[in-house]
């Protein structure tokens, strides 16, 4: 029971780390990064790193794996938020200000 259930908590965290995509593919879409806080994704990433190496310490690839995706997503989430932090030149005000558009 233990084992199964260490598994299924590994997928859904691969499945969680992966969720940022979501975010890169709307900064692509918008050229924009302007409303992502770096500062957050960049915690995350100490947190990220600190799981990884207690679940290393452990022995746990549950924590090991998951960890280790969302890791490496959050590094590629902060390096296309920082390559577009400035919106283009042709986005409107309105474009700006709305972050649902």
């Amino acid at each position: 029971m233990t084992d199964a259930l260490g598994v299924m908590a590994a997928a859904w965290g691969v499945l969680m780390a992966l969720s940022p995509t979501l975010q890169i593919r709307r900064i692509l879409e918008r050229r924009s990064s302007r409303d992502i806080s770096t500062s957050y994704l960049a915690v995350l990433q100490v947190g990220f790193t600190l799981w990884v190496g207690y679940g290393l310490a452990l022995g746990n690839a549950a924590i090991v794996v998951p960890n280790s995706v969302a890791f490496l997503v959050g590094v590629a989430t902060i390096f296309i938020a920082i390559r577009f932090a400035e919106a283009p030149a042709s986005a409107s005000q309105e474009d700006r200000l709305d972050p649902y558009r």
